[in-house]
């Protein structure tokens, strides 16, 4: 697909290092051998996302050889600064897109219907539309953000904070998913294992 009639672009952040859990989470696979990276990858294709770019730090860099097509991988040189340094090479990597959708990788039992839900009730214009995945009222993923919030989101970013402070101030719009799946993200291995 020709990058500049893009509407929506999936965002799979798969850069940190996952100290908590071993490892690289960009590496994670579930007890079905499947990667995390693919199911994220699968969920916004199927969700609704043009076109998926994956996160990567140079530390999990190895990840790339997971991301199915048709997403591509990008490798963000200063992910080790933080969430925040990911976040914004990503929403630089996405551009231009009317939208961005905005999944971690270690929500690896999220959804379709999720993504479908976050972008049709998001908000219209699409350019304009902020909007983040709920569960019973608590903050998650997927985050859908308008292309006219990308700048503005950006100049936010800071150390280790992702984008909540932006959509908390911002007044984004909640999407309750809590009937779609849990929400949960995984900071520690349990049923996953790292591979290459």
């Amino acid at each position: 697909m020709d990058p500049a009639r893009v509407r929506l672009c999936g965002l799979v952040l798969a850069a940190g290092a996952g100290r908590r859990f071993g490892g690289p989470k960009a590496l994670a696979r579930g007890a079905d051998g499947t990667p995390w990276v693919a199911r994220a990858v699968d969920a916004l294709v199927k969700g609704g996302c043009d076109r998926v770019v994956v996160a990567l730090s140079p530390a999990s860099a190895a990840a790339a050889a997971l991301v199915p097509t048709p997403a591509t991988s990008v490798v963000i040189g200063d992910a080790a600064r933080g969430l925040a340094a990911t976040l914004r090479g990503a929403l630089a990597a996405a551009v231009p897109a009317d939208g961005v959708v905005i999944l971690p990788v270690d929500t690896p039992d999220v959804v379709p219907g999720a993504v479908r839900r976050v972008i049709a009730e998001g908000g219209r214009p699409l350019r304009q539309a902020l909007a983040q995945a709920v569960y019973r009222g608590r903050p998650g993923h997927p985050v859908l953000v308008g292309a006219d919030h990308v700048a503005a989101l950006r100049a936010t970013l800071r150390g280790d904070e992702g984008a909540r402070a932006y959509l908390r101030a911002a007044a984004a719009r909640q999407v309750e998913c809590g009937d779609l799946w849990s929400g949960d993200d995984i900071d520690e291995r349990g049923g996953a294992h790292l591979g290459s």
